[in-house]
């Protein structure tokens, strides 16, 4: 994929209003993946790649009223689904590209980003720049509400071995961009990667 974003946005575009409704039991899984990252009451997340902003809710319960959450998506029509859908209350919604995060460095405890990998342009340089933001030990989670295998069957594919996501890719790749992985799941009802910021 190149840097220009155009084809990400026309894809997500397109599908923004209907997001929600194709996936509507996503929602426990996107609780459970958020307690994993283990957040605590106060601390700082950003969720890159926000969509509609599912993740949004339980990462304000975990935060609580005194941490703040961001929201941050490339494309306006998923902001725009996430407030119809009231989740701006939960957190800050911003128009932005993970490539250049409009946040300072080491300003935050985590990041949580669902479904992103497969749309970043240049991955080892986005997860540095995820990386830039989160303080030394902070969290990053990989997430996605299904494993590669099921969603590649979804998608009417294979898994190829160069495959971003897949353990043995993923932990070099986090690596060489400041992360270090310290667990890896991969089943049929979920994939989540979880990685702390290195010092």
């Amino acid at each position: 994929m190149s840097d220009d974003h155009t084809h990400v946005q026309e894809f997500f575009t397109a599908r923004a209003a209907g997001w929600d409704s194709r996936f509507p039991d996503d929602g426990p899984a996107y609780a459970a993946a958020v307690a994993e990252l283990g957040l605590r009451p106060g601390d700082r997340v950003l969720d890159a790649g926000c969509g509609t902003g599912r993740a949004l809710p339980p990462l304000r319960a975990a935060v609580g009223p005194s941490g703040e959450v961001l929201g941050m998506d490339l494309t306006p029509a998923m902001l725009h689904a996430a407030v119809r859908a009231g989740r701006h209350r939960d957190g800050a919604l911003v128009l932005a590209d993970v490539a250049a995060l409009p946040v300072r460095s080491e300003s935050l405890d985590a990041v949580f980003a669902a479904g992103l990998i497969a749309h970043l342009p240049r991955p080892g340089r986005n997860l540095r720049e995820l990386a830039r933001v989160v303080r030394p030990g902070g969290r990053l989670a990989l997430f996605h509400p299904i494993g590669r295998a099921a969603l590649a069957a979804r998608q009417g594919r294979r898994i190829t071995p160069d495959d971003l996501r897949a353990e043995g890719n993923l932990g070099p790749l986090l690596a060489g961009a400041g992360w270090r992985m310290t667990s890896y799941a991969d089943e049929d009802a979920r994939f989540l990667a979880l990685a702390v910021r290195e010092r």
